[in-house]
């Protein structure tokens, strides 16, 4: 048996630690039972502005992630590739891309290689929506 499971029993014991836990059960519960299914947009379901734009630039930075990961690229290389200080590489390979646009993160795509293709079409709602569709 591990140190922290004789913990956790020993501490179970204790009729303040058991009543604490047994209050935080219970909302957990609650908050399980009135959980609401995703739209499939984790950044409208935190209710933030733009999120279709958000989703859109995470799903690029991922792409390109992934295109460093598969060539196996140093972030040197990549600097160089994309034109980017090692500071900003180390950012961008953590999805933390600060306010870099749709555009720039289409061109970094570009840079490596990839085809990027905007379709602009009517929508029957009130406003359209942006998506990526990778391929």
């Amino acid at each position: 048996m591990t140190k922290l499971s004789t913990l956790q029993r020993r501490l179970m014991k204790t009729p303040e630690v058991r009543k604490e836990y047994d209050a935080l059960e219970d909302e957990f519960a609650e908050l399980v039972a009135n959980a609401k299914p995703s739209r499939s947009n984790v950044f409208a379901d935190l209710a933030l502005p733009y999120p279709d734009r958000e989703l859109a630039r995470a799903q690029l930075t991922l792409q390109i992630y992934r295109i460093v990961k598969k060539r196996r690229l140093t972030k040197t290389q990549v600097g160089k590739i994309l034109k980017l200080k090692p500071p900003h590489v180390s950012m961008l390979m953590r999805n933390w891309s600060g306010k870099l646009s749709v555009g720039r993160l289409m061109e970094f795509l570009t840079a490596f290689g990839q085809d990027v293709r905007i379709t602009v079409k009517p929508t029957r709602k009130a406003q359209g929506e942006m998506s990526v569709v990778m391929g």
